[in-house]
């Protein structure tokens, strides 16, 4: 299982390198560069399978979406 993915901001295109939690999923993230709070895209499991380039360990793990934001 991959643990690392570089997330890329949709608003300034940013590459950030971060560890991803492996039990919970993460649906908002601040980039370093633009200081923009980035959220998943509607429908999207969370912020590492929309904008990094390794989904979430529990995607890497059954294959497809694991969640949705509520």
């Amino acid at each position: 299982m991959i643990t690392d993915s570089i997330l890329t901001c949709p608003e300034c295109g940013a590459s950030q390198q971060e560890q991803m939690p492996e039990n919970t999923c993460q649906f908002s993230y601040r980039c370093n560069a633009c200081k923009a709070l980035v959220k998943t895209k509607q429908g999207e499991c969370c912020i590492y399978c929309c904008y990094g380039d390794y989904p979430c360990p529990q995607t890497q793990i059954i294959g497809s979406s694991c969640c949705s934001p509520d």
